[in-house]
């Protein structure tokens, strides 16, 4: 086996990076990667200074999605817990923190959803997705339907699940899979330039809209949980801070206060 467990950095501007580290196998997803995934992603979401996460792979490919080899071994990821990518994927979904997803190659099986549950996706030239699913039999999990019609609709879910074709970046960029498709030689820039204009944000307020947005697609909204927001943010230090900087003609410094 490989490669290592995905790996967890931060930089100083709180700008977070977790790696996928299986350059040889495409980045396949194995149960204890999921299993650090997770440690991770909580990790993140109880630390303040964290602004943003960037998630990425090693090599050549983003990710080749689950370790099919696992598949029906009764001490894998399949039998023991047949919910434990589905779950993996929920909470990178879930963080409070906005998240980006660096595609510096293509995507397949699960990592499709992997990278679909991130804010924004960020491909290169000549990447393409193939969702196989259909292919092998399988009938994919709830959560990562729902993710495919909420934020891509029913048509391009139905192309990309039933169809199982293989879909380049162009097509991924005009079904708005991809945010921007950039040279692979660009990708660390505009990488970069999005991730600094989330950490630029107000935290209480990124935070605070990101799940209201995601709350309103999913239909789950509550008004009364959209105002409570609306007013600490109204309360917050952050938005004093917001003001005196509009008025002084200064970048902002927010403390998520």
């Amino acid at each position: 086996m490989s490669g290592g467990l995905p790996q967890l950095s931060q930089d100083a501007h709180g700008v977070a990076t977790i790696t996928l580290a299986r350059p040889a196998h495409l980045n396949r997803l194995h149960r204890e990667d999921l299993l650090a995934l997770q440690a991770h992603f909580e990790q993140l979401r109880h630390d303040p200074s964290a602004r943003v996460l960037v998630l990425t792979g090693e090599g050549r490919v983003f990710c080749a999605g689950f370790h099919l080899g696992q598949l029906g071994e009764p001490d894998d990821a399949a039998g023991s817990d047949p919910h434990l990518f589905e779950r993996t994927v929920d909470l990178l979904e879930a963080l409070p923190l906005p998240t980006v997803a660096r595609l510096n190659g293509s995507v397949y099986g699960g990592a499709t959803d992997l990278a679909l549950a991130c804010d924004f996706r960020i491909g290169i030239d000549g990447m393409e997705l193939r969702m196989p699913a259909a292919h092998l039999g399988l009938h994919y999990y709830p959560s990562g339907l729902r993710r495919y019609v909420t934020r891509l609709g029913l048509g391009a879910a139905k192309r990309l699940f039933l169809l199982a074709e293989t879909v380049p970046a162009d097509e991924l960029l005009a079904l708005g899979y991809l945010d921007r498709c950039v040279p692979a030689a660009t990708l660390d820039d505009a990488v970069r330039h999005l991730s600094d204009a989330l950490a630029a944000g107000a935290p209480l307020a990124v935070r605070g809209m990101k799940a209201s947005l995601d709350e309103i697609a999913g239909g789950r909204e509550d008004l009364a949980t959209v105002r409570e927001r609306e007013a600490h943010c109204a309360a917050s230090e952050d938005l004093r801070e917001g003001l005196r900087a509009f008025a002084e003609r200064r970048p902002p410094r927010f403390s998520g206060r």
